[in-house]
């Protein structure tokens, strides 16, 4: 039982450090996306270097997670549920680092006056994500706690739905060829995407609460 015990907080810590750098990444999103608007291009490829560093360091540490579970047979009843909260929560950094990775391809000319809607569509996506981070981290410490964070995941999920459709109408609205707009909308909806992606991932999560709770 100790040596269970044992086991069990070294594959919760894991999951901590994965959880750190899934809140890292979203806030390094936040950042580049200032820095591009701002026309600091040297920093945002810096913070774009940084995302694929984290994505790789995210990718490594849920397949060492995963084999250690499935090594050792820890925690059985839950360790399908663990395995897929890792996998999707994994596909939030992906969902972000393409975003940014797309910015840094095609270099979309942005007009300054959506950059106050745009930085608030981006805050509410990585709000979203930093809920999503503390969701996660309460399913294993705090399970009465979990629906609290869902609920704001939630939140932050119509917030940026909302904020976006603002910029999307901005966007046509303004005096420029219908394919930058049409780009621009590509852009701003896969901002919005990444709140979506925290979505998914407590929508699972809150089943797999209600089943550790019966």
């Amino acid at each position: 039982m100790a040596l269970l015990l044992k086991t069990t907080r070294f594959v919760e810590s894991q999951i901590d450090t994965f959880l750190d750098i899934v809140s890292d990444a979203a806030t390094t999103f936040q950042l580049a996306v200032e820095d591009y608007l701002e026309g600091r291009l040297p920093q945002f490829e810096e913070r774009l270097t940084q995302l694929r560093e984290y994505e790789h360091r995210a990718d490594d540490l849920r397949v060492s997670i995963e084999r250690f579970l499935y090594e050792r047979t820890l925690i059985p009843e839950n360790r399908g549920d663990v395995l897929a909260i890792l996998e999707n929560t994994d596909e939030v950094i992906d969902n972000i680092k393409d975003s940014l990775l797309q910015f840094s391809i095609e270099l979309p000319q942005i007009p300054v006056e959506l950059n106050d809607l745009w930085m608030q569509t981006t805050r509410a996506s990585v709000a979203a994500v930093e809920q999503l981070v503390f969701a996660v981290r309460s399913f294993f410490r705090d399970l009465a706690a979990v629906n609290n964070y869902i609920h704001k995941v939630y939140f932050f999920e119509r917030e940026a739905d909302h904020i976006g459709e603002r910029l999307r109408r901005q966007i046509f609205g303004i005096d420029i060829e219908l394919s930058r707009k049409s780009q621009l909308r590509f852009f701003a909806i896969h901002i919005e995407k990444i709140s979506d992606a925290a979505q998914n991932v407590c929508d699972r999560l809150s089943i797999y609460t209600i089943k550790r709770q019966l």
